[in-house]
């Protein structure tokens, strides 16, 4: 069964004050033994999160620029291993948000659709039987056959997008809304995607977009400075935060 649980989670990273440091100062630092500490600063993006999402939800995340939404996302599919607490995933994931990810810009369009499925979990076997349908789906015809660096940028979101939405996971996990080429492979993708949404057991969505939210989401997550602000039904979240919104515009 798909589910999603967090326990008293956060995350926490250590970045450098005022940039990077050059190999010459780290040597010397070390060496010197002081004033390490000094130069780090530490980052709490997630704060002491508790979190279950089961089998039938559709949940949507939203918040403020640096709140913690994407960050949340990056957990959830396992890029980043929380600090504190229990991160329990049960059940197969696909995430819309890093469509570059994995990407080798010498190798062919074709060899880039093997690379990537390795990635996602495809064996040699299911990745071949799916090669010609994802390069369908992209439209890039011979350009499949050229090596990535003289894609546009246009062209690598059209088949990361193919690639990573040839799966149907249990659990899809899908950053902003998709911008992936003119207007009719966007209308395109966006009939792909609700077909995911569809499919899938369980949906985690962010986006800015209310509209969007209010349409393919029942319960929504309110993210501020790392916490869970709110958390209830899709409507009364989203209104809440309109009106928070609002009286911040007017004051």
């Amino acid at each position: 069964m798909a589910q999603i649980t967090f326990e008293d989670l956060s995350l926490s990273f250590r970045v450098r004050k005022g940039g990077k440091i050059g190999w010459k100062d780290f040597i010397v630092q070390g060496l010197r033994g002081k004033g390490q500490d000094d130069d780090w600063l530490t980052v709490n993006p997630l704060r002491n999160i508790n979190l279950s999402i089961t089998r039938g939800e559709r949940v949507g995340i939203l918040g403020n620029n640096g709140a913690g939404k994407s960050t949340m996302l990056k957990v959830l599919a396992g890029i980043y291993p929380p600090t504190v607490g229990k991160r329990t995933i049960e059940g197969t994931i696909s995430s819309l948000f890093d469509l570059s990810l994995g990407f080798e810009y010498d190798a062919t369009g074709w060899e880039n659709i093997r690379y990537r499925g390795f990635l996602q979990g495809e064996t040699p076997k299911s990745i071949e039987a799916k090669i010609d349908d994802i390069a369908e789906f992209t439209e890039l015809g011979e350009f499949l056959d050229m090596p990535l660096r003289y894609y546009s940028a246009g062209m690598v979101v059209r088949l990361g997008f193919a690639i990573a939405t040839s799966a149907m996971p249990e659990i899809f996990i899908v950053d902003e809304v998709l911008s992936a080429g003119d207007a009719a492979f966007q209308e395109k993708a966006k009939k792909r995607m609700n077909k995911m949404m569809d499919t899938a057991s369980l949906v985690v969505l962010v986006s800015h977009d209310m509209s969007l939210l209010g349409e393919f989401c029942t319960r929504v997550l309110w993210m501020d400075k790392g916490r869970i602000k709110e958390d209830g039904p899709a409507k009364k979240v989203i209104a809440q935060y309109l009106e928070e919104s609002r009286q911040q515009q007017a004051a």
